[in-house]
């Protein structure tokens, strides 16, 4: 495995471009490994409603970036207290969602620093039932990353702050408020550590008892075009924000695999329009089912006619497919 060094880059537009630049251009076949701080900043997931899961004045009025990443899962808050890993690897269609084998060597190096770590639910590394890590996937078709993040020493104020945690994900967890479920891995080490000394400390013990590993620095070309990439992708407006569409009926439901909202948009008795978000993960954008859906009657033999014959797993994961019709057509709940 070679490790990639950001060159001590805190840019989340710039990071997340180097991630996925060298996603797409590295060497096929050789696994890396990238770290990255962020200066204050909110990542949001593919498939969220960027305006949903911010503070928007908070964050305007604190000048906290937005960036969305292109892997699934829900919004997280950055600083200059939390580590961001990644591994990017060959796809391999055993390791996608496959969050434990990924998220193992991490809880090791965390368990030597006496910290009582393991995975818990979908993609959370949790101490003492407290999450301190979450992690999220993308796929090619031949390449893929699990990556995710540590709080070391995160400013959780500003996390609550600047996201706004809906309430069903709250409920699905067990805790009765957000605070609740969120710790600094600060809090169960015996000597305090600043972030710098646990880059450090994790990226060794990550490297233990293995091969002496290779540090790969960037070319000035390849540099060339992760700036290219941010610059017509991380930077926009429109991949930030603009997923935002008009619609007059939402319907929303948590299943095993993340939470589902949609906005259906029906005029005349079609659907106009239809956008999926969610914190789920998936290797298909799920802008085929909705471009799918778009024209269609907006009844339910339509709509049961089409979805029961398409393969959903590779969208949202092992997704309860009679449960995701009856979202998209069924009588409400309240």
């Amino acid at each position: 495995m070679i490790f990639i060094e950001n060159e001590g880059i805190h840019d989340p537009h710039l990071n997340l471009a180097l991630e996925e630049y060298a996603l797409r251009n590295f060497n096929h076949g050789q696994d890396y490994l990238l770290f990255y701080i962020n200066k204050p900043s909110i990542i949001i997931g593919r498939n969220q409603n960027t305006l949903e899961e911010i503070n928007h004045e908070y964050v305007e009025e604190k000048d906290i970036k937005v960036v969305r990443r292109i892997s699934g899962g829900g919004a997280v808050y950055h600083d200059f207290g939390n580590l961001s890993f990644s591994f990017i690897t060959n796809y391999d269609h055993k390791s996608l969602n496959n969050f434990r084998k990924f998220t193992k060597p991490v809880i090791e190096v965390l368990n030597k620093m006496g910290v009582p770590a393991e995975l818990k639910g979908r993609n959370d590394i949790v101490v003492n039932d407290k999450k301190v890590s979450g992690n999220a996937q993308f796929s090619t078709v031949k390449r893929m990353f699990s990556h995710g993040t540590l709080l070391l020493d995160s400013d959780m104020g500003e996390v609550f702050n600047a996201l706004n945690v809906k309430m069903s994900k709250i409920k699905s967890k067990g805790h009765k408020s957000a605070k609740s479920r969120v710790a600094n891995i600060s809090e169960f080490l015996d000597e305090p550590m600043d972030i710098n000394t646990f880059r450090e400390k994790v990226l060794e013990g990550l490297y233990e008892n293995r091969e002496e590993f290779e540090t790969y620095h960037l070319t000035d070309e390849e540099w060339k075009g992760v700036h290219k990439l941010k610059k017509e992708k991380y930077d926009q407006w429109d991949w930030n924000y603009g997923k935002s569409p008009k619609f007059n009926i939402q319907r929303e439901n948590r299943f095993k695999v993340g939470e589902i909202d949609l906005r259906i948009f029906v005029e005349k008795g079609k659907i106009k329009d239809f956008t999926i978000y969610g914190d789920f993960f998936g290797r298909k954008p799920v802008s085929e089912i909705e471009e799918k859906l778009k024209g269609l009657r907006y009844r339910e033999s339509d709509i049961r006619g089409l979805l029961s014959e398409m393969d959903l797993k590779p969208y949202f994961g092992d997704i309860d497919k009679e449960g995701f019709i009856k979202l998209v057509y069924g009588a409400d709940e309240n």
